[in-house]
């Protein structure tokens, strides 16, 4: 998987509307001084963060996946099952259409920034309201489809009061896409998932417990609503700085780790890890179909992973009832 996963970075990287030739791609990486000026700067400033994002969100909403369908102990749920992309893009409409963001922060950041203090923020609004009926994945689940509901109508009101500027950015942003990716980007998001993945794997043996459901993973002594509430801020936190960089991309954290599953099986020591490289592996290649579908152009990266996912979510579904 991990050899998949760099040769879908390889493709990605060379291919794009410029239509350079895929040696003076290599060249330019290897040494900048070797292409002209605008050729280089294409290389190495547009395509390169371009693929390393599409990686890193890709792993960082795959293993977010493989975490929620774990607590939830349901195989159709996603990192956006419980409002934290709804959320973003409530963030993201408010800084977009009306300006609204923290204190302080600069202009280029303020769509980034809004969207990922909301998704966080949308995760502890929900613990708070879950610890009133208890802390089970069916709470959660109930909790998170109104907050969905709840936020999706804000966002519809700020798009009927927005101006056809903003409602155009509104809508593309909420499209997905690596058009915004740079270094700092890339560096953010690196972070986030380095921080994130060592204690996600820490809990390795605990979440294999909790996908034998609540009362196996207790006798086994784990703190089932402590290790949830972990997850959840793992999860947020990827989501959050995933959504925050590239806008809403559906699916790669629902298909991301079926994927893992029907390779490696559920035991989260080698699930975490799978699941991150099947999530690079298929933004990266949903990346490269986003700029060869149309010619000299390239298709928002959320309406590629739609276009693959559902029919791969049709599946799933039919599958589950299948064993049912």
């Amino acid at each position: 998987m991990a050899t998949a996963a760099v040769l879908a970075f390889a493709l990605d990287l060379v291919t794009g509307p410029s239509d350079l030739p895929v040696w003076d791609v290599v060249r330019g990486l290897f040494d900048g001084s070797a292409l002209p000026a605008a050729q280089s700067f294409i290389v190495r400033d547009v395509r390169l963060p371009g693929a390393l994002t599409a990686v890193l969100v890709g792993a960082a909403l795959s293993l977010a996946g493989a975490e929620m369908q774990t607590i939830l102990n349901n195989p159709l749920a996603s990192p956006f099952t419980l409002g934290v992309s709804a959320a973003a893009t409530l963030g993201a409409a408010l800084a977009i259409a009306l300006g609204v963001s923290i204190p302080g922060i600069g202009e280029a950041w303020l769509v980034s920034a809004n969207a990922f203090l909301f998704a966080v923020g949308s995760v502890f609004l929900l613990q708070a309201l879950a610890r009133l009926r208890g802390r089970g994945p069916e709470t959660l689940v109930l909790f998170g489809i109104a907050l969905v509901f709840a936020f999706n109508a804000l966002v519809g009101l700020i798009q009927f009061l927005s101006s056809q500027q903003a409602l155009q950015q509104l809508v593309f942003w909420s499209l997905g896409s690596l058009g915004g990716a740079n270094w700092t980007s890339v560096l953010l998001l690196s972070l986030a998932v380095a921080l994130t993945f060592p204690f996600s794997y820490a809990a390795r043996w605990r979440m294999t417990a909790l996908s034998m459901g609540d009362e196996r993973a207790r006798s086994f002594g784990v703190a089932v609503g402590r290790l949830r509430f972990a997850s959840l801020i793992r999860v947020s936190l990827l989501a959050a700085v995933a959504v925050a960089f590239a806008g809403t991309i559906g699916f790669v954290g629902l298909v991301g780790p079926h994927l893992a599953r029907l390779i490696v099986g559920e035991d989260h020591r080698f699930l975490l890890p799978a699941s991150a490289l099947s999530g690079a592996l298929v933004l990266s290649l949903a990346s490269t179909a986003s700029k060869t579908v149309v010619p000299g152009a390239i298709v928002p990266l959320g309406i590629v992973t739609a276009l693959i996912g559902v029919p791969a979510f049709l599946a799933l579904i039919v599958g589950r009832r299948e064993r049912l």
